[in-house]
C-alpha cells in the first residue's frame, strides 16, 4: 500500500502477501465455479445463491444478500467484472487500506442488493427476478472515486479519449440502462444505483472527515 495517498495508516493483514483485492476475485471466480456447477445439475438451487425480492420480502434466504455478491450469470459477465474490480479495486485498497477496504466492498454490495429489492417493492416490479453478480459492489468502489477523484480521467468502453470520473460514472450508468431497455437485457440496474449512492456516501463522510487528505488525493489524481 502507498502511504502516499491513503487515508488511512498502514496495518498488517491476515491475507499475508495477497492484496484483498486479489481475494475478492479469487473468491469471486472460485464460487462462481461451485456454485454454476451446483445450479447445472440442481437449477433450484439458484435460490440459495441469489438475490430474489420475493423470497427476501417472505424473510427467506437472506444469506443471498453475500452469496449473490460472488454468483455470476455467465463467463463474459464475470470477465467484464473482474476486470473492472482488477483496475478500480485495487486504486481504492490503496487509498482506504486493506481493511477498511475490505468491508466498503462488501458493504457496497449488501446495499446494493439491498436497493433492488426495495426498489422492487416501491415500483411494483418483478419480485421473481433474480439479480447475482460483483458489479453491485463494483459501482460502491465507482462512486467513491467519484467524489474523492472526480477528475481522474478514465477509459469507458469503446471511447478512445479519457473521461472524468464524475462525468464517466452516471455515464455508465445511462448507457447500461439504455442498453438493458433497448435491447429487453435483464440488467441489474436498481443494484448499480444502489451500489453508487452507498459509494457516494461514504465518499462525503471521507471529505469532510478527511479534509486535507481527500483534497490531496483529489489534486493527486486530476
Amino acid at each position: 500500500m502507498s502511504p502516499v495517498y491513503s487515508i488511512y495508516p498502514k496495518r498488517r493483514s491476515l491475507f499475508g502477501l495477497l492484496s484483498i483485492n486479489a481475494v475478492f476475485i479469487l473468491l469471486n471466480i472460485l464460487f462462481f465455479i461451485i456454485f454454476s456447477i451446483l445450479i447445472y445439475f440442481k437449477p433450484g438451487f439458484i435460490d440459495y445463491i441469489a438475490i430474489k425480492p420475493s423470497n427476501i420480502l417472505q424473510g427467506k434466504y437472506l444469506w443471498t444478500f453475500f452469496t449473490s455478491m460472488f454468483m455470476h450469470a455467465g463467463f463474459f459477465h464475470i470477465l467484464a467484472n473482474m476486470l473492472s474490480l482488477l483496475f478500480i479495486g485495487s486504486l481504492i485498497e490503496k487509498i482506504l487500506g486493506r481493511k477498511r477496504y475490505f468491508y466498503f466492498y462488501l458493504l457496497s454490495g449488501i446495499f446494493a442488493a439491498l436497493f433492488f429489492v426495495l426498489m422492487s417493492l416501491l415500483i411494483k416490479g418483478d419480485y421473481n427476478t433474480y439479480a447475482v453478480g460483483a458489479s453491485g459492489a463494483i459501482f460502491g468502489l465507482v462512486g467513491l472515486l467519484m467524489v474523492l477523484t472526480p477528475n481522474l480521467p478514465v477509459y469507458i468502453f469503446f471511447i478512445p479519449i479519457p473521461v472524468k470520473m464524475k462525468y464517466a460514472a452516471p455515464g455508465i450508468l445511462v448507457v447500461l440502462w439504455i442498453i438493458s431497455i433497448a435491447g429487453n437485457i435483464p440488467i441489474g440496474n436498481m443494484a448499480h444505483l444502489g451500489g453508487l449512492l452507498c459509494g457516494l456516501i461514504y465518499g462525503f463522510y471521507l471529505k469532510k472527515k478527511y479534509k486535507n487528505k481527500t483534497r490531496f488525493i483529489s489534486r493527486y489524481f486530476s
